[in-house]
């Protein structure tokens, strides 16, 4: 539980970290204030920011945080196999919520190849919003972690 909430914590903070600044932080004490306009871009262009890079820290750890929730989804689906072939009753033996990805009884080269479509899916998205100045690139990556989280929960709760 004290991961889960370090998780969630860290995708909120790397979330607020694209958050623009406010104006009383950077209204200077002393001095005239100096606005330069910028030009418009012209139309039919796109506006290009040479400084943001598409990967950088913010990209890499959110990648990092998606892909560990999405590994640890297949990793817990895989519990209820091991009831299934140890015959337990009364537990879950058999995938319910998402048996249209890992099957009834998931296998573990399927569980873990689920895994890495949906991570690798989801960083490409991200990586493709961003690439293209999208405000919302990190949307696919926090979506995929937070899908994920839930099916850790579901697991954790159902078949361990």
């Amino acid at each position: 539980m004290c991961a889960t909430l370090a998780l969630l914590a860290l995708v909120s903070i790397s979330a607020a970290a694209e958050l623009p600044e406010a104006p009383s932080s950077s209204v200077r004490p002393h001095g005239l204030m100096i606005e330069a306009a910028m030009p418009a871009p012209a139309p039919g262009t796109l506006a290009f920011n040479p400084e943001v890079k598409p990967i950088d820290k913010k990209f890499i750890s959110l990648a990092l945080i998606s892909t560990g929730s999405t590994f640890a989804d297949s990793y817990t689906t895989l519990f209820a196999r091991e009831n299934w072939l140890a015959g337990k009753k009364g537990v879950c033996n058999v995938e319910v919520e998402s048996a249209y990805l890992y099957g009834t009884h998931p296998t573990v080269g399927r569980a873990y190849a689920v895994a890495s479509v949906k991570s690798v899916s989801s960083a490409f998205a991200a990586y493709y919003l961003r690439k293209h100045h999208s405000r919302l690139w990190s949307l696919p990556l926090v979506a995929n972690s937070i899908i994920s989280l839930q099916g850790v929960g579901q697991n954790m709760a159902a078949c361990n």
